[in-house]
């Protein structure tokens, strides 16, 4: 049941433009929000903002400055690539800043929702921070950059993290802290995915998302790789442009993207999917209780964190990038894959946050 909220509010919800999880996981809670009788505003860049553009042809969109976020060409180099282009992140945060306070006014905002983006703020509405990092893993500074995310998500009204708060979860240390004075609302993970009965079409799905350059050297590794194995593959490339478009070549059926609709129903037709170990990809197939193989993302602490803790749990194994062999899709048979969460999202408690407080 929904409650009638006597006015429809205006939420700002704006996703990080880091690959395409911080856009996807942020579909349940736009879907969430219209079902509230809530008016969505969308606010990202990139491939994040031109996925949700195509997601939700009807809902206002407004552009945000990009954070540059690049990967280097050699995982080793990932960090300090990110502290290069610091200062360019740095003004994109700024320029947030005074883009939402002149927004607030001119599309009368009740609410924000930010995913990751640490400059979607204001102090006059309430302002939801999104994140499954409360310690930010970057090696021997993990210290550093975890006080620092933590110093920016305490100016938030609340931050919701998108896991339990159980001794079984999905983040590990990523998502919980020994101690904390930040307020934290454990909210469940976050999925657009369903789990349906069907039929399987495929043998093996791969599916690839992240910044530049690492994604296009994995798909060109798979591409050579897949030519050496047996079943039936479905390779969506994850890159978000005009039109789709699809290739057969043997085995393998290509795609440069799919939409939600059509990623659910492909997880659901493949018995073995092969991926990122991104979070929002981890809750995608835990939702769907798949098996799964993981490549994590080179040089993203992150990632490899999870690849690890999930492997070590018996869950998923993985390889890192420049080991992999289609050969080593054999190892999932003695790992259980995930079960399937349950979804109970309580969002009428959580949207509450935006009700005026009398």
């Amino acid at each position: 049941m929904s409650i009638e909220y006597s006015a429809n509010k205006t939420i700002l919800v704006a996703p990080l433009n880091w690959g395409l999880g911080h856009a996807t996981r942020c579909i349940p809670i736009i879907k969430a929000l219209q079902e509230n009788n809530f008016i969505p505003i969308i606010a990202s860049d990139g491939i994040a903002l031109a996925l949700l553009r195509k997601e939700f042809p009807y809902v206002q969109t407004l552009e945000l400055p990009s954070y540059h976020i690049e990967y280097a060409k050699n995982g080793k180099n990932f960090k300090w690539k990110l502290i290069k282009n610091l200062p360019k992140m740095i003004t994109a945060i700024r320029d947030e800043k005074k883009m939402v306070k002149s927004w607030v006014k001119k599309h009368g905002i009740d609410g924000i929702i930010s995913d990751n983006r640490l400059g979607v703020f204001s102090k006059k509405i309430p302002s939801v921070f999104i994140t499954h990092q409360l310690n930010v893993m970057t090696g021997n500074t993990t210290w550093f950059t975890s006080k620092c995310h933590q110093h920016v998500i305490k100016k938030y009204t609340e931050c919701w993290v998108p896991d339990t708060d159980e001794k079984v979860n999905l983040t590990g240390d990523l998502g919980h802290l020994e101690t904390n004075e930040l307020n934290l609302k454990y909210i469940g993970p976050l999925s657009r995915m369903r789990k349906k009965e069907t039929p399987k079409v495929y043998d093996l799905m791969i599916i690839l998302s992240g910044p530049e350059p690492q994604r296009t050297y994995l798909e060109e590794k798979l591409k050579k790789e897949v030519v050496n194995y047996e079943g039936k593959v479905v390779f969506v490339k994850g890159v978000v442009e005009k039109d789709q478009t699809k290739l057969e070549s043997g085995n393998v059926t290509y795609y440069n993207f799919m939409n939600s609709k059509q990623l659910e129903q492909t997880f659901n037709e493949s018995d073995l999917v092969l991926c990122r170990s991104g979070y929002t990809t981890v809750m995608d197939l835990a939702k769907l209780g798949k098996k799964a193989f993981f490549i994590p993302t080179p040089g993203q602490y992150e990632q490899e964190y999870l690849a690890i803790k999930l492997q070590d749990e018996n869950l998923v194994p993985y390889a890192l990038q420049d080991d992999f062999t289609i050969e080593d899709l054999s190892r999932v048979k003695s790992f259980t894959g995930f079960s399937q969460f349950q979804d109970n999202i309580d969002w009428d408690s959580l949207f509450s946050i935006f009700e005026d407080k009398a």
